[in-house]
């Protein structure tokens, strides 16, 4: 009886273990609440391949290629931006050029000529035109019958000068001789009539005919000194002048005395003798004024 019940018993057990292995745990029931709650380390294992996933989707998170790693790529692709050069500071502008002392004098040793009589002053600054212009050892015009010849030329191209030669043959005989072209112009005020005398000069290396005295007597300009070059300043002052009077050294009572030849006179000194032409000693056709016969250009 005990053996039987101990194998009924154990036949009972044995029943119950195979009824309870046939039993589903899941399906068709309440989920298990031990499976049903994850552990503490399953849950954070989780979260991080939910993040991790997330953060490997398009549009994801800075560590997605849409996110992070796409600003690292446009970044690195994107041109590097060009620094902008500041403007260069305008160069200052240059000082304006300061007029400094000039001289110019065609004069030498030997061009000096003398008149040899009280009338011939035209004849004698034709003579020493010749002389400052000519530069090619073809001789001195000096000699006396020349004069008288240049003389009785200029006359006969003047008119209403009272039997003499006036300024308009005077630079009729200067380009007919191969000097010119030479012309007669009255300028009205003095400072401005020394400056055309000395602007003249400059450009053409040929002296220039002061008509002296109010129209009675002739002096040859041969140079000047000036504060300004005259073609660099077109307000250069002259501060003195080279002139020959073929007068020397017998000069005129009523004018004062004849200046040495090569005599360099302040504007001041050459103003006493050189003067606005008297209108009434000769008819010219010009307006009043200091009247200069003036090499021009070819």
């Amino acid at each position: 009886m005990t053996g039987t019940r101990l194998r009924i018993v154990a036949w009972l057990l044995a029943l119950a273990g195979a009824l309870a292995g046939c039993t589903p745990g899941v399906a068709g029931g309440p989920a298990s609440p031990v499976a049903a709650a994850a552990p503490p380390a399953a849950t954070a294992a989780a979260s991080a391949t939910t993040a991790a996933g997330a953060a490997g989707s398009p549009g994801g998170a800075a560590g997605s290629p849409g996110g992070a790693a796409d600003a690292v790529a446009a970044a690195d692709a994107a041109p590097a931006p060009v620094p902008t050069a500041a403007p260069a500071p305008a160069p200052a502008a240059a000082p304006a050029p300061v007029p400094q002392p000039f001289a110019l004098n065609l004069f030498r040793e030997g061009d000096f000529v003398p008149q040899y009589t009280f009338d011939w002053c035209v004849a004698a600054s034709i003579q020493m035109a010749h002389n400052l212009i000519d530069d090619t050892g073809g001789g001195t015009w000096a000699d006396r019958a020349q004069q008288n010849e240049l003389w009785e030329m200029a006359r006969a191209r003047s008119s209403d000068s009272f039997n003499g030669a006036n300024p308009f043959g005077w630079a009729q005989v200067l380009t007919e001789a191969g000097m010119g072209p030479y012309a007669v112009v009255s300028v009205p005020g003095y400072e401005e009539a020394v400056r055309t005398a000395a602007r003249a000069i400059t450009e053409t290396g040929r002296p220039v005919g002061l008509v002296m005295w109010s129209g009675r007597h002739a002096w040859v300009m041969s140079g000047f000194e000036s504060l300004g070059d005259p073609r660099q300043f077109a307000d250069f002052s002259v501060t003195g002048i080279h002139v020959l009077d073929p007068l020397y050294p017998y000069g005129s009572g009523q004018w004062g005395p004849s200046p040495a030849p090569n005599a360099l006179l302040t504007p001041e000194q050459l103003a006493t003798q050189f003067v606005v032409r008297e209108p009434r000693r000769w008819s010219s056709g010009l307006p009043a004024g200091y009247l200069l016969v003036l090499p021009t250009a070819a």
